[in-house]
């Protein structure tokens, strides 16, 4: 009980409808912005008929469950239940004959049960994993038939108390099936939350490492964003406690992340050598074996599998010997009375091997093509990172026949201009923010050749509440070369008022080459001295009674700078007009609007009359004190 670190658990009503689960990753970074944690304890003390837990690979769904059945044992929670039924999907594809819950339950309690019947007991089934079971298709589709017989033992358990877990994609399309229970609960798991990272690398980390640890989170915007899902967390305290020297750029991107995990898996599991990681990749087999890994990701990722048999790996490796046990490992054996069936030991280490083959087997043409593998398009372009501190540098040679290019790049700003064409703006503003994702990830300068593509547009950058750290980081990254090469933002657009830090730098990066600039909201930000003239300057803080030193300080420099138009929508309460008008007039603006206790001025001469001392008793009114 003192191993469990408490998890994140939120509300999952709202969580994407259809989401699969190559998108995950990038639905959970935006959930991670705003969400309400419900505590384990109110959670679980009342008991449901039906509890539903999704979350993403690795986030610590079956530690939840396992959490769960220690304290029903201890008599915590669920006291009502006399008796939990534990399943793993993973097991229950072994036995597909099994028909009804008495089956299920004889063959893997026999020893508890023995002739009783469950019906005279109040009971409760715990089933883990629902992504991993060989069936789902059928068990969601309704079907009075059932091929296999252990889809209708899972439909049976419907009609008792139950809880399953699964990844979101899953849980999702179960919720459609799963209504004969009104008291019904849906929730989400987050992962760790700060306290939960620090006591997890108080209790797993050598003391003399705990400080390198915590300094590369805290450095890396990557490593912080995804240090809350344990798989990624207790991977990256591994890898960083048995380095003699981290670099500061090992989890610089998300590509790195995963190829730092990837060889760290391949080193320590898989080949269980003390050599260095150059040292193994200089292995021609090594090479192949990593190929060989690749391919077989790749080749079911496109089929849309995560379970697969002998056969499946024999149709792309044609060598494979069950016998030998040399892919074992990264994709895990699991016997059956029918034979072995096979899957990835995680889903995460099987995406990013189907960007590696993506990289070093296919053509942008092919990779752009292929709808299902857009959602590995910035890994792919990350692998063309060519920084020699990196160790991707090692999974992109295994191929040397096959060179991927950057053209996938201009393939995206294409699809984006045919989407805006199409006035499909959804598809556009999609394949605009891949790109910048794209950009970041393969941490590429503005070449001639992508000059010539990014000059096809105008760029634009919006600050809100709905843009993640990663986002934002990827975005920080291109401003600054977009910048840098002399080129000019089309629009700086914020809507926050609350800034982390690197907001607070994409903001200064972009104030110092943008032409319109709108403000929806006070902002407070130290060491902001724009220099650069803007064209247009729109100010909306009708919503927010500022005082007139936080305008004084937060828009006059932009408003001195605002050369033709500029839009201003004010607090009816502020007591601070004659000074705004004032600081307008002797501005260089030409064109103005302006908004204030249901009174608009529309130009200078308006302006001029509005401050004269005959109108200043109409205008002055106190602020309200609440």
């Amino acid at each position: 009980m003192h191993k469990f670190v408490d998890l994140c658990i939120v509300d999952a009503v709202t969580t994407q409808t259809d989401a699969v689960y190559r998108v995950e990753r990038k639905k959970f970074l935006e959930k991670q912005l705003c969400y309400t944690p419900i505590p384990y304890s109110e959670i679980f003390m009342k008991e449901k008929s039906v509890t539903l837990i999704s979350g993403i690979a690795g986030i610590g769904k079956t530690w939840l469950l396992r959490k769960c059945l220690l304290d029903w044992s201890n008599d915590l929670i669920w006291k009502n239940v006399k008796l939990v039924f534990y399943f793993e999907c993973r097991r229950l594809n072994q036995y597909q004959n099994i028909s009804n819950i008495n089956e299920l339950l004889n063959f893997f309690y026999k020893d508890i049960i023995n002739d009783f019947s469950i019906s005279n007991h109040p009971a409760l089934f715990i089933i883990d994993g629902l992504d991993e079971f060989k069936y789902l298709n059928e068990l969601i589709s309704h079907s009075s038939s059932y091929n296999y017989p252990i889809v209708n033992a899972l439909t049976e358990i419907q009609k008792y108390k139950y809880v399953i877990a699964g990844r979101v994609y899953a849980i999702d399309q179960y919720q459609s099936i799963s209504t004969e229970h009104s008291d019904k609960l849906t929730i989400q798991i987050m992962g760790f939350n700060e306290n939960g990272i620090n006591n997890y690398i108080e209790n797993n980390v050598l003391e003399e490492r705990k400080v390198v640890v915590k300094a590369t989170l805290k450095e890396s915007p990557i490593a912080k964003a995804m240090s809350s899902v344990p798989f990624y967390l207790s991977s990256m305290c591994k890898i960083i406690s048995d380095s003699k020297n981290v670099d500061k750029n090992s989890f610089l991107t998300m590509t790195d992340l995963y190829a730092n995990i990837f060889l760290y898996f391949l080193q320590k599991h898989i080949i269980k050598s003390n050599e260095l990681i150059y040292q193994i990749m200089e292995n021609d087999s090594n090479k192949k074996y990593v190929l060989n890994i690749c391919k077989i990701a790749y080749q079911l990722f496109v089929e849309n599998k995560v379970i697969f048999s002998k056969e499946d790996i024999k149709t792309f490796i044609n060598d494979f010997d069950e016998s030998k046990d040399n892919f074992f490992g990264f994709i895990e054996r699991i016997e059956t009375n029918l034979g072995y069936y096979y899957q990835f030991a995680h889903l995460t280490i099987m995406e990013f091997c189907v960007s590696v083959y993506a990289y070093n087997c296919l053509s942008s043409e092919e990779i752009i093509a292929d709808k299902r593998l857009m959602s590995c398009l910035s890994m792919i372009c990350g692998l063309t990172n060519e920084s020699q501190n990196s160790l991707l540098k090692f999974l992109v040679n295994l191929n040397p026949s096959k060179h991927f290019s950057e053209e996938s790049l201009d393939c995206l700003l294409k699809l984006s201009r045919q989407s805006h064409d199409k006035k499909n703006y959804h598809f556009e503003t999609y394949y605009v923010n891949l790109f910048i994702e794209c950009f970041y990830e393969s941490q590429s300068s503005l070449t001639d050749e992508i000059k010539l593509i990014v000059d096809e547009r105008e760029w634009k950058i919006s600050i809100n509440n709905g843009k993640t750290s990663y986002e934002t980081s990827c975005e920080n990254y291109f401003v600054n070369h977009y910048i840098k090469s002399g080129r000019k933002l089309s629009r700086l657009r914020v809507d926050k008022n609350i800034l982390s830090d690197e907001e607070k730098n994409l903001i200064i990066q972009c104030s110092t080459n943008v032409r319109n600039v709108d403000f929806f909201c006070p902002i407070k930000l130290e060491g902001l001295k724009p220099k650069d003239k803007i064209e247009k300057l729109f100010i909306n803080i009708s919503r927010y009674l500022i005082t007139k030193k936080d305008f004084e300080e937060n828009f006059l420099p932009w408003i001195n700078l605002c050369e033709q138009k500029n839009f201003l929508l004010l607090h009816d309460d502020i007591d601070f007009i004659e000074e705004i008008c004032e600081w307008i007039r002797c501005s260089n603006v030409k064109w103005l609007w302006i908004k204030y206790r249901e009174k608009y001025i529309h130009n200078l001469d308006e302006l001029k009359n509005f401050i004269t001392p005959k109108n200043k008793h109409k205008t002055r009114k106190k602020c309200l004190i609440f």
